[in-house]
Parts: structure tokens; C-alpha cells; sequence
């Protein structure tokens, strides 16, 4: 190690990181250490959002397909990153998304059928209710974790023992917003948590072209803050690593840089084609870590959980959707006047006068 690294007032690894991990593939504890402190209901709660939010992301890419939905960025394989990360922060915490991380919004609170006005373009998927801490997802890569260190500078001025959690893929860690956003959270001690769900692909790039750095998690060392790599395919590494992330949050210690490998087992997008990209033989390797198997073994083992369960899940969510679907398709059509009223509490005489073209 160099001098200058030997001076720094923390830790610096110079070598790979092994992945945070509590589970092995076939659902046996490997890390009791590391295991998280959750009842048998919460376990089976967390199983269900899952399953649930795996329907509902072969169903909503579908109803993409069929002109239903609008812009959809597929979320299946990245179950546990998102469902874990979410579970393990409060509800008046803040979520800054990005445009995959619909599940994380509406398991905070954001009504699904809002979510799907969202994909549609519609100005009512952007009115978020009062007691729901998110933002909308931010379709500029990497810009909702500038967002994040901003909400964490709030509540540190007032004093508020709450936390801002923001997403990016790998593509959005090469971006300036994101070094940027570090730095600050950094010089400031902000309680908010980075999590880069590392997909493996920003779209068609693959990772090892994105960096030179030994990982992700490695970046959290210019900025002064705590880094950490962790099994995004494992729902209870995930909790553990974001409640611990959390908590140092809420005690002023500062924030954390969350490095989630993962894998999405869908295109990037609808209009994606995987199969310039990817081979066969690494989407079989990633298949064998599917979130949803490993963690149901681990379940079943316990007597917790049952194909049954699953089944009744499944049909419960495809019923959710057809509602939540058919229920923003119902709302009133958007209007250049509605969407100008919508912005205003009070609409200006200018914009008043322009409306009148619109009528």
C-alpha cells in the first residue's frame, strides 16, 4: 500500500471484495452472523412482495407490448435488491428512483395505477400523496442521486433521525452526478444511502468496460464514506447491508455506498434485444441464483412457505394488475389546460391567456 493510502483516516482495500452474503444458493444460512433479526410473518411478507412483484413485472411487460403502458424497464431477477432495500428503511424515509425502480415505490406507498400514469405519461402518475416519501423516477441517468443528497442535507438541518435512499445501475456510477453526489455526502456526513443495483449491463456495456475500478463499492474511498459489496441476489444480504446502512445514517455516521450485484434476467428495456449482448451460458449461470428459488428454499426448509403459496400469490397479483390497469386507463384524459392547471397552485394571468389557445 502506498503512503498517501497509509495516511487515510479509514480502511482502504487494494484487492477485490468477497459479496456480503447470507444465503447459499440452495437457501442454507452461511453467515449466521449476518443474518437479520425477522419474524416468521416478515419473512413470509417478504417472499410474498417477491412473487408479487415478479407477476407483476411479466404482466406490465405485456401490457407494454400490447400499447398499454408506456416506457417499461423490466425488473425481473432484481427482486431481491429491490424488495430487501425497501423493506429495510422506514416509511418516512426517502426514495430517489430511477426508471427501473417502480416496485420500490409503490411497496412505500405510491398506488399502483399511479404508477402505471407514470409509463403513460400522464400528470397524475407525478402527484405523489402527502404521506408518501418518494420522488418520481428520474429518467436522466443518474440525476435522482444528486436528488438524494439533497432530501439528506434536510433532514440533517432539522435535525430529523431519517434517511434518503436513491438508485442507480452500474451505468449511472460513471456518471458525474453520481461522483458528485458522493463528494457531497461526504464532506457533509449525510445520512443517505447509494445503492447501485450492478446488473451487469448499462444497457448493451458490459461492466467491465464501465470502470477500471476493482468494484463499485471501491469508489466509496475518494468520497470518505463506507463502502459496501453485497449478493444482490440474496434478499436477506440485501436488508442487512441497508439497515446497517441505515442505521449509521440516523447516528451521524454518515452515508454508505451500496454495491448490489445482480442481474436482470429481462431486456433493459422493450425495445431491448438481449441476445446481442448476452450468452446463453451466463444467463443460465445467473438463472441458478434466480432471488425468488433461493430464497423460497430457504423458506421451505424453515416450513414457512409452499408451491401452494406461491400460486396464491401469483393469481393475487395478476388480479391486482388487471384492476390497477384498468383503473388508470379510466382516468380522464390529460389537456394541455389540465396538464398547465396542474402545475400551479395558482395559475399565472400568461399561462391563463395561453390556455384559452388550447380550448
Amino acid at each position: 500500500m502506498s503512503k498517501l493510502l497509509s495516511k487515510l483516516p479509514y480502511e482502504v482495500q487494494t484487492e477485490p471484495v468477497k459479496p456480503l452474503s447470507v444465503l447459499s444458493l440452495d437457501g442454507d444460512v452461511v453467515n449466521p452472523d449476518l443474518m437479520p433479526e425477522l419474524s416468521d410473518e416478515q419473512l413470509k411478507e417478504i417472499m410474498y412482495r417477491m412473487v408479487f412483484t415478479r407477476t407483476w413485472d411479466e404482466r406490465a411487460v405485456n401490457l407494454g407490448r400490447q400499447g398499454r403502458l408506456g416506457f417499461y424497464a423490466p425488473v425481473s431477477g432484481q427482486e431481491a435488491s429491490m424488495i430487501g432495500s425497501e423493506y429495510a428503511v422506514n416509511k418516512d424515509d426517502f426514495i430517489c428512483p430511477g426508471y427501473r425502480d417502480i416496485p420500490q415505490l409503490v411497496w412505500h406507498g405510491l398506488p399502483m395505477y399511479q404508477a402505471f400514469l407514470y409509463s403513460r405519461g400522464h400528470q397524475h402518475g407525478g402527484q405523489i400523496p402527502e404521506d408518501v416519501h418518494v420522488l418520481m423516477p428520474q429518467i436522466i441517468i443518474g440525476a435522482q442521486v444528486l436528488h438524494a443528497a439533497g432530501v439528506a442535507m434536510a433532514f440533517k438541518k432539522r435535525g430529523e433521525k431519517r434517511v434518503a435512499i436513491t438508485y442507480t445501475g452500474d451505468g449511472g456510477s460513471s456518471e458525474g452526478d453520481f461522483y458528485e453526489s458522493l463528494n457531497f455526502a461526504g464532506a457533509f456526513k449525510l445520512p443517505v444511502i447509494y445503492v447501485v443495483q450492478n446488473n451487469r449491463f448499462a444497457i448493451t456495456t458490459p461492466y467491465e468496460k464501465q470502470t477500471a475500478a476493482l468494484s463499485v463499492a471501491h469508489k466509496s474511498v475518494a468520497a470518505g464514506i463506507k463502502g459496501v459489496q453485497v449478493d444482490g441476489m440474496d434478499v436477506l444480504a440485501v436488508i442487512k447491508a441497508v439497515s446497517e446502512a441505515a442505521e449509521r445514517g440516523r447516528n451521524g455516521e454518515g452515508a454508505t455506498l451500496l454495491e448490489l450485484l445482480t442481474y436482470r434476467f429481462r431486456p433493459h428495456s422493450l425495445s431491448d434485444d438481449t441476445t446481442k449482448y448476452r450468452t446463453k451460458d451466463e444467463e443460465a449461470e445467473w438463472a441458478l441464483k434466480d432471488p425468488l428459488i433461493r430464497f423460497g428454499k430457504f423458506l421451505e426448509k424453515k416450513g414457512l412457505w409452499t408451491e401452494e403459496d406461491t400460486n396464491r400469490v401469483k393469481e393475487e397479483a395478476k388480479a391486482t394488475v388487471n384492476e390497477q390497469i384498468k383503473k388508470a386507463e379510466a382516468t380522464e384524459k390529460m389537456t394541455v389546460s389540465g396538464l398547465i392547471d396542474s402545475m400551479f397552485e395558482s395559475t399565472p394571468q400568461h399561462l391563463e391567456e395561453q390556455k384559452a389557445d388550447f380550448q
